[in-house]
């Protein structure tokens, strides 16, 4: 994966200066020896007073790491510890030594309560921090818990790291994508936004361009034989080398591109083709290009992105499954009442890396409605990735600004069942236990717009934990039955 941050995480040991430093010493050694991996830098300079945070701070900067793990071998001395997350420009994690050795005199290092200070400074400062739910751990716990941290690490740095360039403004009818970018700014994301034309002109300016051909051999390899138009190739070709080399050369200050741009309804006549398979392939490479300029679905794929180091996708939340392919292929079969499935589409942008054997590029039904002469062939609504998405576990999520400014957030795990769609586009028979509650008493009642981030796995812990870093308190998921959500009518009508 590409244009996703690469994790070096350190370890700062600190201590009280009443408590033995070598305890957490120790301590700090059997935890570098339990995490097994060269990856992890150990910071030899165990921090007491203000100088050695400074000292340990630089040390781990000079090393290169951009996480770390602040580690309480003892009760910690507050102010240093803290002082750790305002000198260091990464995200922190901390957490505390458990008595282990039975001796509780010598040995003891009140760390449990040294955590309650740590965090009351921390709020004190205003500084953002990494918390485990439960954050007191042996060595070997600690270890694990570290390696956790990691991908919560990546997509912290990456969304700090990250400009969105936009190309358009909103569809006519599709307002729900639209948002305030005041949310972004919160985040720390950078955005820039550009018209149809810009894209169009950059666009024009690559025809000819030496690598086309290369790009050409490369979808045709990965499409295989009578999946593809031939005569398509090179104008996506010089689409796609189109939008990567405006992410390098627009992405100024920052390390990270995503983009969303407009696709429809000028796009496919003014350019020839459909943008849906090459946006699968950036995808697919870690540079999520979102639809219908949806700004923060694109912001939502490239945590994800970050999060699982797989490709991601943005689907709609489409269509319910009629009853009779239901009672047919899924009742019986798999867990799941009707409400609690539906079918996630869009028009072809989901990677072929996550798509089945048969999904091909094909062209796209409704604006082939919309903007060609009825009955004609498709010429310029070509350019979809059609098929079924392949069986998998599934994360389905989004962070979204709302009207009134706020940043919100929905995370619901479940599975794309192995069931044929007998449909069109690249679309899914999606499953989530109670999704049928969850779509009427978040996404209805909390006004969530139709599109969905996909993450191929399931990482609602790691997205929560995202969210909860960047202070979001309203972090929805699908709630069981024995609890109700607050706008859930408990009387029967």
């Amino acid at each position: 994966m590409e244009n996703i941050p690469e994790v070096k995480l350190g370890i700062i040991a600190v201590s009280r200066d009443c408590f033995p430093i070598g305890l957490s010493i120790a301590r700090r050694e059997a935890i570098v020896k339990a995490y097994n991996c060269p990856c992890l830098y150990e910071c030899k300079i165990t921090v007491e007073n203000e100088l050695d945070m400074l000292k340990a701070v630089e040390d781990v900067k000079a090393a290169g790491c951009n996480a770390l793990a602040v580690f309480l071998g003892n009760f910690g001395p507050e102010t240093p510890e803290t002082l750790i997350a305002q000198k260091f420009d990464g995200p922190v994690m901390y957490f505390a030594a458990a008595e282990g050795d039975g001796d509780l005199i010598n040995g003891r290092g009140d760390a449990y309560c040294g955590v309650l200070n740590c965090s009351y400074n921390l709020g004190m400062r205003h500084l953002k921090a990494y918390i485990p739910e439960y954050p007191v751990y042996t060595a070997e716990e600690a270890a694990k818990e570290m390696k956790k941290f990691v991908p919560i690490a990546r997509a912290i740095i990456g969304i700090k790291n990250l400009k969105i360039i936009t190309f358009g403004p909103r569809p006519q009818d599709f307002f729900a994508c639209n948002a305030p970018i005041k949310g972004l700014y919160e985040l720390g994301v950078e955005i820039e936004e550009n018209s149809e034309l810009d894209l169009l002109v950059s666009y024009k300016a690559h025809a000819g361009d030496a690598r086309i051909p290369e790009v050409c051999e490369d979808m045709k390899k990965e499409m295989g034989e009578g999946k593809f138009f031939p005569d398509l190739l090179e104008r996506m070709a010089q689409f796609e080398l189109t939008l990567l080399d405006w992410a390098e050369n627009h992405k100024g200050a920052r390390k990270y591109v995503a983009f969303a741009d407009k696709c429809w309804p000028a796009f496919p006549e003014q350019f020839g083709f459909e943008p849906c398979y090459v946006n699968s392939r950036l995808a697919a490479r870690g540079i999520p290009v979102s639809c219908e300029v949806d700004i923060y679905g694109a912001l939502s794929e490239y945590i994800g992105s970050c999060i699982s180091q797989d490709a991601v996708t943005l689907l709609d939340i489409n269509n319910s499954v009629p009853a009779s392919l239901y009672e047919k292929e899924i009742k019986g079969k798999f867990d799941y009442a009707l409400t609690d499935t539906f079918m996630g589409f869009h028009c072809g942008n989901t990677p072929s890396c996550k798509m089945c054997a048969d999904r091909a590029v094909k062209y796209q039904l409704i604006q082939h409605r919309l903007l060609e002469p009825a009955g004609s062939e498709p010429d310029f609504t070509r350019g979809t990735l059609e098929g079924d998405i392949a069986a998998s576990d599934i994360t389905f999520y989004r962070l979204q600004c709302d009207s009134e400014g706020q940043l919100r957030s929905y995370i619901a795990e479940g599975e794309v069942l192995p069931v044929a769609t007998g449909s069109f586009g690249g679309i899914g028979v999606f499953a989530i236990k109670e999704m049928g509650r969850f779509y009427r008493h978040v996404l209805i009642q909390k006004r969530y717009p139709h599109h969905g981030a996909v993450a191929f796995g399931h990482y609602g812990a790691q997205l929560f934990e995202v969210f909860k870093y960047f202070g979001l308190c309203d972090i929805a998921y699908n709630q069981p039955k024995s609890l109700p959500y607050c706008t859930e009518n408990p009387f029967e009508l």
